[in-house]
């Protein structure tokens, strides 16, 4: 791998030049960081290529370790440390009430706010305070490629703006609503990071309160998004499209409300991940006709 030494402190301010390889993560030692280089820029040194991971799963946000569910074993937080050589090691073991705070430990190091960068966008948070599904990296790509510039998108649950931040690069003019304080406040600063305040309304608060107007797209990323299909239907049209989030395939439900609101609609299910034994979180993309 060919590498420029730079100093660890300094990877936040050069994570955006020209000459670095954002497909490939740095490898951090102590203070000294060696940051992958694109084909064309000069480097420092030409590492060896690392081992194929094959450990326990974790997810990388900025410079800190997620690990889900049970706590790691020993040899298995070692494996990690060793893998990617993070800020720290934090224990996700669930989430708590509908803003979706994280139960966490720090398992190794210190946590605190990361700058994550995903598929060219740029997400400040704290993983100890607030959620970040990493698992949904395919789903918020989908929706950005589906996204029409111009198209009116509700964001029910926009959270940090996983779903809000790719739906208004592409162009849409989002109305992002958030409930817990925390996220909203990360969303704010997600929104002006990535250069999207003109596209973007945000509003603090129950989503169900806040909608307003009539969307060409609505946003349901929460696993109750099924019990408030009533409240999003309230503002749709011929042609709308909402994705409904939910575990398990909920066709049935959504079929039911939406003719209880005077549509009809084609639904087409999707499996994002697996959630537990025999259990999927799935989205819906519902049609409105």
């Amino acid at each position: 791998m060919r590498a420029r030494k730079v100093p660890a402190a300094a990877l936040a301010d050069i994570a955006d030049a020209e000459w670095v390889d954002p497909s490939r993560r740095p490898y951090v030692e102590g203070g000294v960081a060696w940051v992958p280089v694109r084909e064309g820029y000069s480097a420092d040194t030409d590492l060896p290529e690392r081992e194929t991971y094959r450990g326990r799963g974790y997810h990388l946000l900025g410079d800190v370790a997620v690990v889900h569910g049970d706590a790691p074993t020993k040899e298995e937080l070692t494996a990690i440390v060793e893998h990617c050589r993070p800020r720290g090691v934090v224990q996700v073991k669930g989430f708590l009430s509908e803003m979706r705070i994280p139960e966490v430990e720090i398992l190794y190091g210190t946590a605190g706010e990361v700058r994550h960068r995903e598929q060219g966008c740029t997400f400040f948070l704290d993983p100890t305070r607030v959620m970040f599904s990493q698992g949904n990296r395919n789903e918020k790509a989908r929706i950005a490629a589906l996204v029409r510039p111009g198209e009116r998108v509700a964001d029910m649950f926009a959270g940090i703006g996983y779903f809000t931040i790719p739906a208004a690069m592409s162009g849409a003019r989002v109305h992002a609503m958030e409930i817990n304080p925390i996220a909203f406040e990360y969303l704010k600063r997600n929104i002006m990071a990535n250069r999207v305040a003109d596209r973007v309304t945000a509003e603090s608060g129950d989503c169900r309160d806040l909608l307003a107007g009539v969307y060409d797209r609505v946003l349901m990323g929460h696993f109750d998004a099924p019990s408030m299909l009533a409240d999003a239907l309230a503002h749709v049209r011929e042609g709308s499209v909402l994705h409904v989030h939910s575990i398990g395939d909920v066709n049935e439900t959504i079929q039911k409300e939406v003719a209880g609101a005077g549509f009809s609609a084609a639904v087409a299910s999707r499996r994002v991940k697996k959630y537990g034994p025999h259990a999927w979180h799935m989205v819906q993309d519902v049609t409105i006709s």
